[in-house]
């Protein structure tokens, strides 16, 4: 698999990253299928389910994504503030736009596909059966629609990592902090609010006190390592793949549902629209993920009810 030699997004062999763009590029390529019938006889076999997910899943809870045209945070878009670098030069406003994430998300609800994949996962595990979530998505979501098995490779935004002891643990407080409360505004006449960065929020962990950023995945940061061989693990054994609301543009996720679809194993995808990769799939659902998921994964007829 490629999974483990990849490891930053925007990394990836060119010749694969341009096959994958050019849905053409590769013989033989039959229009996915959108029979739901036969999605489904495959399904009601399958041992091992991967779910990849990604931004569309969460779309129709109104998850704000902060890409494209309009995916402003005052006068800035994601790429601006979600760096290394951005952090180093003005924490106090990267602390702001995550804050005003972290608050937005704690008024929002899984939705219909959230709420299938999770349901899903707890009936098949009652028969032997096993489903895993892999998500690009930092809110949380799957979790507390009843996800259990979950992967996040960009981490979460109800996480924080020390930058001085490296010490990494779940947070919820709201606010983080008592300096950024009422702050963050999205408004782009807003002024940044310049908290001075002993009171950005800050390690709690005995004799450290230091600097905590949010535990997610920047742009030039390299992905866990750990996580990412768990997904290989995850690919290389699973008989279902179900590509959920991705682009299939952001590496190198944009290349676990081909390196799968590459073994024949059955993929399918449920999106709003086409992807670079959706021509290499057997299935494709068009339409919110809300809607067509969960028939999808509704229990089968050949299922035992009892369980």
């Amino acid at each position: 698999m490629i999974v483990c030699k990849i490891t930053c997004r925007g990394i990836l062999n060119s010749h694969l990253r341009a096959r994958l763009r050019n849905p053409w590029s590769s013989q033989n390529m039959a229009r996915p299928s959108s029979d739901l019938a036969a999605f489904r006889e495959i399904f009601s076999k399958a041992k091992h389910i991967a779910i990849l997910t990604g931004a569309g899943v969460s779309a129709e809870s109104g998850v704000p994504t902060f890409r494209g045209a309009g995916g402003y945070w005052r006068k800035w878009q994601a790429q601006d503030l979600a760096t290394p670098e951005a952090f180093a030069r003005n924490p106090s406003r990267v602390w702001e736009f995550y804050h005003y994430r972290r608050e937005v998300m704690l008024t929002k609800n899984p939705n219909p596909a959230h709420l299938a994949i999770a349901e899903c996962e707890e009936r098949l595990s009652k028969q032997a059966r096993k489903v895993t979530v892999i998500t690009q998505n930092i809110d949380e979501l799957h979790r507390r629609a009843g996800s259990k098995n979950i992967l996040e490779i960009h981490g979460s935004l109800f996480k924080t990592r020390c930058v001085s002891c490296g010490h990494e643990s779940a947070n919820y407080k709201s606010p983080i902090c008592a300096a950024l409360e009422g702050k963050g505004a999205p408004d782009p006449n807003t002024s940044d609010a310049g908290i001075p960065v002993q009171d950005l929020p800050r390690c709690e962990q005995a004799g450290c006190h230091g600097l905590l950023r949010p535990a997610v995945v920047w742009f030039g940061e390299t992905l866990d390592s750990d996580i990412l061989t768990r997904v290989e693990q995850e690919l290389d054994n699973c008989d279902l793949c179900l590509v959920v609301g991705t682009s299939s543009i952001v590496y190198p996720a944009a290349m676990f549902a081909p390196q799968v679809a590459a073994r024949g194993v059955p993929v399918a995808e449920f999106n709003m629209e086409d992807t670079p990769a959706t021509m290499r799939f057997k299935f494709h659902f068009h339409g919110p993920c809300g809607t067509t998921l969960p028939p999808a994964l509704a229990r089968h007829e050949t299922e035992d009810q009892t369980v």
